[in-house]
């Protein structure tokens, strides 16, 4: 087989490893302090341990796992400090772009994000997953929007660094109907212009954000720790939360 066809291959895996040991993170079936084998998680991907490593080398560039000396790789524990600074450096961002935005024209740009968020109720979606998505494509478009690409590069990293934690925020039903309002809210006052009412709002709205991501994280921590101690699966902790 060419190499190149072996490195896309590899690339492609790596990808999918990433993806599965970062969702296992997500879900708090990997709990922080847990040791990860490569043999063990290329056996259950159905792939060598060359794709594993490099997905692991990803999550450790990224802060989320570490691999120690005569130890091997283990999850690291979760950095709230980290995640605070991330996300204040994510609301400077933000609130240059909205500068940005007020104080120029917009043309099309925000046209998308109309047709998602300034809906009546009956059409709001409740899929959490798609929630998460969607909420960072409001505020990557808030970004692009302002047509710095270099400020939409640095929200882009800081998006993916923070993500893990972040659409934790819609597992419940209220915060996907207050990311709803609070959408709109900063929108409307963007397309009007009203740039010290939009700061405002945007600050507010990522603020408590941040504050359930922080108090979510720490229960399911908790929950998972107290099933991984009783034998129940992970995913036993996960519902409860959800069903609150």
């Amino acid at each position: 087989m060419p190499r190149k066809r072996v490195r896309e291959d590899n690339a492609r895996l790596a990808d999918a490893v990433y993806r599965r040991v970062k969702d296992d993170l997500f879900d708090f079936r990997l709990l922080p302090g847990a040791s990860l084998s490569e043999n063990e998680i290329a056996a259950r991907a159905g792939v060598s341990r060359t794709p594993v490593r490099e997905a692991l080398l990803r999550l450790q560039r990224e802060g989320f796992v570490e691999l120690l000396p005569k130890s091997g790789w283990s999850v690291k524990p979760l950095d709230f400090e980290r995640f605070e600074h991330l996300y204040d450096l994510r609301v400077v961002l933000e609130l240059a772009a909205l500068a940005r935005l007020c104080a120029g024209a917009t043309g099309h740009a925000l046209d998308s994000l109309k047709a998602v968020w300034l809906v009546s109720k009956k059409e709001r979606l409740s899929d959490g997953l798609e929630m998460a998505r969607l909420d960072e494509a409001f505020h990557a478009t808030l970004v692009q929007a302002a047509g710095n690409p270099e400020l939409a590069r640095v929200h882009g990293d800081i998006t993916e660094r923070i993500r893990i934690i972040r659409r934790l925020d819609f597992t419940q039903a209220q915060r996907i109907d207050r990311t709803y309002d609070e959408h709109a809210a900063i929108l409307r006052a963007v397309l009007a212009r009203k740039e010290q009412q939009a700061r405002m709002l945007l600050r507010a709205h990522i603020e408590a954000s941040k504050l359930e991501v922080r108090k979510i994280s720490l229960h399911r921590m908790h929950l998972a720790h107290r099933d991984a101690r009783a034998g129940l699966p992970a995913e036993h902790g996960r519902r409860q939360a959800e069903a609150k």
